[in-house]
C-alpha cells in the first residue's frame, strides 16, 4: 500500500489520510479517515501540522464536490464541526473509560471464580462433599447471572493462565458457554445448573492420568490414546465417592466425548442414547479445545474455531446446538481480531447478546499507551467490522499491542434493560 507525505494545503475531499500526531491532539474519532468536506480540510489545515500522511490507494477525489465555502462561512462551519467532533469524541472517550471499568469489574468477578474452582479442584479428593457444596454455590451464582439477566455481555479475560492451571480455565470456560448455550436452548433453571456442575468437573478424572500424556505434544501411542480415554470412567468413579453428585451431572461427565455417529467414547454411544444434557457439554468441550490444544501452535482463534467446529464437526455434534452457539457467542467471538470500516485493526473485547454484530473493540493505537488503549462500543452506520484477520499476520507491533491470547477466558455480566 502506498503512502505519501502532503502539505495540509494540498489536500482534497476523497483524500484518505492519517493525521501524525497524538489522538488526544485533533477532535477526530480517529486518527486516519476519508476526508468528506471543506470544514474537515479546514479544522486539519488550523492544527499547524507540516505535513499529513495521504494514501492514494484509498482515496478517490469527487470532482463533483461543492465548490470550496467563503472564507467567513468556512470558518464558522469549521468551527461548528469542530465542536460537534470535540462533544461526539468526549463521550466517546467516557464511554471507553465506562468500559474499561466493566471490563475490569468482570476480571475481577472470574478471579474470584478461579480461586474457587482451585479450592474445588484441591479438595475433591480429600473433602469431597465439601468440594461439591463449593461447585454447587459457583455454579449457582453463575447460572444465577445467566438466567435473570435481560441481555448478556460475554467478556475477554485478560488474564493469562499458567500452565499448570490450564486445565482450571478450561473446567470454568465450558462450564460458563455451557450454562450460556444451555440457557439459549430453552432449558429449566435446574437443568442449566446441573450442565454447569457436570461441565466444571467434566475433566476430573484426568487427575488420575500422567501428566507427561496430557501434556505430550506429538501424537499419542495406541495405549496412551486407550488411558487417555479412561478420564471420562475415571471421573464418573471420582464423583460417586461423594454420593451427593446429582445423577444427571454424573452423565454428562461419562458422556461428554460420545458422538452423534458412534465414533466417540468411552460407549460408543449413537445420536438418541447421548443424553442432551451431555451433548451441550461436548460441543462447547470442542470448541474449547480448539482454541486451546495440548500444543499452542495449533491453537485456532475463536472465530476459526467455531468455523471449524461447524464445518468438520458436522454429524458428530448436534447440528442445531452448533448453530445455537454461533449466535450466542456472535460472528465474532470475544479474542478476534478484525479490521475495521476505518481500516483500524482491533481486538473484540466482549459481545452483548442484544448487539451481536457490533461487539466492543480494543483499537490499535499506536500514540496512547497499550494500557490505556480505548475500548469502543462499534455503532451501525458509523464503525463497523470489514473483515477478520489472523493473528500470526499481523505486524509485530500490532501483535504485541493487542496481544492475542493464547489463552482465551470468558466470563459473563448481566445486564438489565433499563425502563
Amino acid at each position: 500500500m502506498s503512502v505519501a507525505k502532503i502539505s495540509p494545503a494540498q489536500l482534497k475531499i476523497g483524500f484518505f489520510i492519517q493525521l501524525p500526531v497524538n489522538w488526544m491532539k485533533h477532535p477526530f474519532i480517529t486518527n486516519k479517515f476519508k476526508i468528506e468536506n471543506h470544514q474537515q480540510i479546514a479544522i486539519i489545515q488550523g492544527l499547524d501540522l507540516e505535513f499529513v500522511y495521504f494514501f492514494p490507494d484509498k482515496s478517490s477525489v469527487d470532482l463533483s464536490a461543492e465548490p470550496e465555502p467563503e472564507t467567513t462561512d468556512l470558518s464558522l462551519q469549521a468551527a461548528t464541526l469542530k465542536s460537534e467532533l470535540e462533544r461526539e469524541k468526549n463521550a466517546r472517550i467516557e464511554q471507553a473509560k465506562e468500559q474499561r471499568r466493566q471490563l475490569q469489574k468482570t476480571e475481577k468477578a472470574f478471579e474470584q471464580s478461579m480461586v474457587q474452582v482451585r479450592n474445588v479442584m484441591a479438595k475433591i479428593g480429600s473433602r469431597p462433599l465439601q468440594a461439591i457444596d463449593e461447585a454447587s454455590e459457583l455454579v449457582g451464582n453463575i447460572a444465577d447471572t445467566i438466567i435473570n439477566a435481560d441481555a448478556l455481555v460475554l467478556h475477554l479475560i485478560s488474564q493469562a493462565g499458567k500452565e499448570q492451571e490450564s486445565v482450571y480455565y478450561h473446567v470454568l470456560n465450558v462450564s460458563v458457554l455451557s450454562m450460556m448455550l444451555a440457557k439459549n436452548l430453552g432449558l429449566t433453571e435446574e437443568k442449566i445448573k446441573i450442565v454447569g456442575l457436570g461441565a466444571l468437573f467434566h475433566d476430573i478424572g484426568k487427575l488420575k492420568i500422567p501428566s507427561q500424556i496430557l501434556r505430550k505434544t506429538e501424537p499419542l501411542t495406541t495405549p496412551e490414546a486407550n488411558l487417555l480415554k479412561l478420564h471420562t470412567r475415571y471421573g464418573v468413579e471420582l464423583l460417586k465417592l461423594t454420593q451427593t453428585f446429582p445423577e444427571d451431572a454424573l452423565t454428562i461427565v461419562m458422556q461428554h466425548h460420545e458422538y452423534l455417529d458412534g465414533s466417540g467414547y468411552p460407549a460408543g454411544l449413537k445420536d438418541h442414547d447421548i443424553d442432551l444434557l451431555a451433548k451441550i457439554v461436548a460441543v462447547v468441550n470442542e470448541f474449547d479445545n480448539l482454541c486451546h490444544p495440548v500444543d499452542p501452535a495449533k491453537a485456532r482463534s475463536p472465530h476459526h474455531a467455531m468455523s471449524y467446529l461447524f464445518k468438520a464437526m458436522k454429524g458428530k455434534l448436534d447440528t442445531a446446538q452448533m448453530a445455537t452457539m454461533i449466535k450466542m457467542m456472535g460472528v465474532y467471538p470475544p479474542g478476534t481480531v478484525v479490521l475495521l470500516s476505518d481500516q483500524r485493526v482491533a481486538m473484540v473485547m466482549s459481545v452483548n447478546s442484544d448487539k451481536l454484530l457490533y461487539p466492543n473493540v480494543m483499537v490499535y493505537e499506536p500514540q496512547i499507551p497499550r494500557l490505556e488503549a480505548p475500548v469502543i462500543a462499534l455503532e451501525e452506520g458509523k464503525l463497523s467490522i470489514e473483515k477478520v484477520l489472523k493473528p500470526t499476520a499481523l505486524p509485530p507491533q500490532v501483535y504485541e499491542y493487542l496481544n492475542p491470547r493464547a489463552q482465551v477466558s470468558y466470563y459473563v455480566q448481566g445486564e438489565q434493560h433499563k425502563k
